[in-house]
Parts: structure tokens; sequence; C-alpha cells
């Protein structure tokens, strides 16, 4: 059997040129990287903003498990379906993370026959836009730290500074570090922080904005630190922003490249799911729904993060509506959430299979809050019983949603169709009525434990000291009026990630909040989440080589 990158390095891409003009860009309206990659240009999108709007199609998954749900994978199968269907359509993804890539997870392309391409490219480093997030980051922490050492004239409080110097890799010693050792002329001696560049409020506030101008109100709000009467320095105060923007001026603009079947795809941005927002840019959102009569785009991570912050945090602030929602889950996923260890998910378990369901039926619940319709799609695998499919399509079907077997990763569009159909029937006959699951005016606390029990299943929340102070300091200062962004870990839907399945009773426990001005949300920090991943004790990097004619291998 190929492996995925076998498949990507077997494929005959068209050149990024012809999959352009297919939506109607001209050559003149991109910027190449190469063949096969190209950014669009700020005067075509500024040209399409009249035009109207297609359908938005959101994928998101079950709580991720080793068994691994193919979210990504059915989100550029659904796309490449819809395609083979006569349909204008257009995918819109983050790029991945080098972290992932290198670590445990792999990258983010899709998998088998479903897979955008160039697949190196994307997961390695593609046009170069997390290296600008990353250095643009570090420069307004090198500005901060010589600011403090040239007089301190904004009266920085060196015992309250929040910003985070950052790199996009797995790196477990950087979480906590001295800086400023050596001589006087090296600087103030103070504990710092890095965090992994997805974690980034730069990271976020490109996903937001709007445009430059927008870009570079954001990057103007964003909190340093605090001075010694407790007030926020800024960005702004700092005159970073100019800089900042200048070096993302090309990285504000949105990827085009194409699936294996030659469907286009908007790739831009890549915040994580547990630690971050975990959506791709408005910008390209908004960019694919011109050129397209249907986009699918997904959300990291499950349904209780990913979809959670897509509705609350990116449809809020960016003016967007959700037609339908797609689930991912798996048979096997599921017998792992009923207890079966991961090398006996091949075997037929009904016991297990009702059991672990509960979760499935959470994410359901969790999604039709939202007044979206839903369809549960079960990625197929050789091992699935026809027993075990009936009994997951009579429960979603009881539930009020439509059900599809997607088999995209072994057929690629063509195993997509039979969903692809299910879609368009939905969006046909139910209508989307989206709505945000809190409104605005509610304080900080009320916004969390709105989260934790609606979406979570929480009994209740505890609130460290730690977190209690800066949450009363947050509403003093006026950021009681944005939403929460929740840093939870992924694996339950609890801040535990032992508590599989649907787990009740539980608390979650808040242990900080900051907020993210520029991006515009809080950032509440629950369990054990990490803003800096370590890697595995045998990380996927030690499986990655490049041959003597420049071929990549192990990627996945």
């Amino acid at each position: 059997m190929k492996t995925d990158i076998q498949i990507a390095q077997e494929a005959v891409m068209e050149p990024i040129t012809e999959v352009a003009a297919k939506l109607g860009i001209d050559a003149d309206d991109l910027e190449l990287y190469g063949k096969y990659k190209a950014k669009i240009s700020d005067s075509y999108l500024e040209k399409r903003k009249g035009d109207p709007e297609g359908k938005l199609i959101l994928v998101t998954a079950i709580n991720p498990t080793p068994a691994g749900e193919g979210k990504t994978t059915t989100s550029v199968g659904l796309g490449q379906a819809l395609g083979k269907m006569g349909k204008r359509a257009v995918i819109a993804l983050r790029e991945p993370s080098l972290g992932p890539c290198f670590g445990l997870k792999g990258g983010a392309a899709g998998g088998g026959y479903a897979q955008a391409v160039p697949m190196e490219d994307l997961n390695l480093h593609f046009t170069g836009d997390f290296h600008a997030i990353t250095s643009a980051n570090n420069l307004l922490a090198a500005m901060l730290d010589n600011h403090i050492q040239q007089g301190n004239t904004l009266g920085i409080d060196t015992r309250q500074v929040v910003w985070k110097r950052c790199l996009d890799m797995n790196d477990r010693v950087l979480r906590n570090v001295v800086v400023g050792l050596g001589s006087k002329m090296d600087g103030t001696v103070r504990e710092d922080h890095f965090v992994i560049t997805v974690a980034s409020e730069i990271m976020a506030v490109l996903c937001l904005a709007e445009d430059m101008e927008d870009m570079k109100q954001r990057l103007g709000r964003m909190v340093v630190a605090y001075n010694y009467e407790g007030k926020p320095v800024t960005a702004g105060d700092l005159q970073a922003v100019g800089a900042m923007a200048a070096l993302l001026k090309d990285a504000l603009k949105p990827n085009l490249i194409q699936t294996l079947e030659h469907t286009p795809v908007l790739v831009h941005g890549g915040p994580f799911a547990n630690i971050a927002h975990g959506c791709n840019s408005v910008r390209a959102t908004k960019a694919a729904l011109k050129m397209a009569d249907y986009v699918v785009t997904e959300a990291g991570f499950g349904a209780d993060l990913g979809a959670e912050k897509f509705f609350d945090i990116k449809c809020r602030i960016g003016g967007l509506k959700a037609d339908a929602a797609v689930l991912v889950a798996t048979v096997r996923a599921l017998k792992y959430n009923g207890g079966v260890a991961k090398q006996d998910l091949g075997k037929e378990n009904r016991e297990a299979l009702e059991k672990g369901i509960a979760n499935l039926e959470k994410h359901i619940e969790n999604l039709q809050k939202y007044g979206v319709p839903v369809i549960v799609t079960l990625n197929s695998f050789l091992t699935d019983t026809g027993e075990e499919i009936g009994f997951v399509r009579d429960f979603c079907e009881k539930r009020g949603c439509e059900f599809a077997i997607s088999q995209v990763w072994e057929k690629g569009g063509e195993g997509g169709i039979a969903l692809a159909e299910k879609v368009l029937e939905t969006l046909e006959k139910k209508e989307s009525n989206f709505h945000v699951l809190y409104e605005d005016a509610l304080s900080l606390q009320e916004k969390i434990e709105t989260v934790a029990k609606e979406i979570y299943g929480a009994a209740g929340v505890s609130y460290g000291a730690a977190a209690q102070k800066q949450m009363k300091q947050l509403e003093s200062l006026g950021f009681g009026n944005l939403p929460v962004c929740m840093a939870k870990t992924q694996y339950s839907l609890s801040d535990d990630p032992d508590l599989l399945g649907r787990p009740e009773g539980f608390t979650v426990n808040v242990r900080e909040m900051y907020v993210s001005a520029g991006a515009g949300f809080v950032v509440v920090l629950t369990g054990a989440v990490m803003t800096m991943p370590g890697l595995p004790k045998e990380p996927a990097a030690v499986r990655i080589d490049v041959s003597e004619d420049g071929v990549i291998t192990g990627l996945f």
C-alpha cells in the first residue's frame, strides 16, 4: 500500500495559473511561488468584494484519538467530490505547523487520494507565512526588551511582561527561560517564555484581520506588558506596528494550491485549536465564498474546540454564517472511546461501540445548539462491519442528522460522492439558523461557564487564585466584553485527557487567563494544556530524510 507522500509525489499537478483560471483569477492577480503555489493579490480580493457568496460548510470531528478520524482528508475529499459532480467548489484550510510535522501528529495536507498538493511544500516552509509571523513576534519582543534597556520611559514593570517569544517547533525547554544574563549591556535579567508560533497572538491577528488597515489596528492593540500602575502597555506604545506590518505584508495574502484532482484550495493561517482559535483566515474564507458556490472549511481537533471557536470567535468577529456542519467519526475511534485498546480496534465490538458513541452524541447536540444542520460521516475502514455501520447510521438519524459513508482516503472524490449528495440535499431542504452560543454582554465568568457546561458537559468550573485575580483585572480594564478562547486538551470533552467518551459530573479547572486584545478574545488556560508542546519519545523527525536526488521521504 502506498504512503501518503508517495501518492502525493506521483500526482500530476496542473500549473497553478490553470487552477486559478477556473476561478476567474488572471495571471496578473497571482504572485507565483514556483509552478504550483501562488498568493492572491490584494487588488483581486478587492475586486470580488461585491460578488454574491456561496454556501459555507464546516467540517469538524469527534475528539481525536490515536485511531485517527481523518478530518482534513474528509474536507479535501468532500471538495473533490463536489468538483466531480460539476459544482463550483473551493476548499479553505489552515497551513500546517512544523511542530506536529516533526512531532507526533504529522502534517495537515489530508491523506490517501484526498490530499492538497504539493504536500511536502505545504507541510514544510510553504510560502514563508509562519516565518514572517515568527519574525514579527520576535521583533516586538526585541523592541520591548530594548525599550526597557534604553531607559524604560513607559514605566514597564519587568515582572509583568506578558509578551512571549515564539518558535514554530515543539521545544519544551523553551517554555520557561531567563533572559538578560551577562553584563549590564546585555539587558535586564527577567523570566521569559516561548510559545509555538501557531499559539502566538500575531497568528490569531493575521487570521482574523480583514485587510492591512485592520491588521495594523489589531497589532497596535496587542498588550505586551503592564506598567507600574497596572495599566496595559501595547505594541502601539512601543511604535512597533509599522515594522511588524512590513514583515507581514505578504503573509496577509491567501495562498492558492490544488488537490490531487485539481480542486482549488486556499490555505492560509494555522492557529492551533487547543490553545488558539483553530481556523484558517477570515480573509481566505471570505475570498473563497466569493469564488465558489460551495466552500468547504475545517476547524481544528474536535467540535468542542475547533467548531466552538469557529462559531463563537471566527464567525462572530468575521461576520460569517455557517450553512451546514459535517461531523467526522470512525467506528474505530468510537470503540476507542468505549474503552477498547488501540491494537484491538479492528475487531467487532458492539458493546464498546454503544458505549463510545456517547462522544459522537454530545458533539451532535453541541452543533445543533448553534442552529446549524448536521451531517455525520463515517470515515471508512476495511475492518468496519455492516452491523457497526448500520448501528451508527440509525443512531444519527434518530437524532435528526443526515448520515453518509466517506471513502475518500481510498477513492478520492469518487469516494465522497455519497457525502457530497447528503450535504447538497441538506443545504437544499434545511435552512441554517446559525447563532452564537453566548452574547458579548455576559461577564467573562458567565462566558467560560456557558462553554464549560453547554459544550463540555461540565458540572462546574473552578478558578485558581491567579485566574481569579486576572479575570477581575481584565474586566476592570474593559476586556470583559470579548469572547473567550478556551485552551483545553483535545483528547477529552473535559480538561482531563484520560476522561474519554462523554464524561459527566467533572469540574473544569481554570489556572490562568490573559487578553489577546489585538485578536479580540480572552485566552482561558485550563487543566495542564501547554502553549509550547514537547516532542514525543520517538518524534516523526527521526523517520524523515532526503534522497540524493532531492526526494523527501517519511513525511505523513
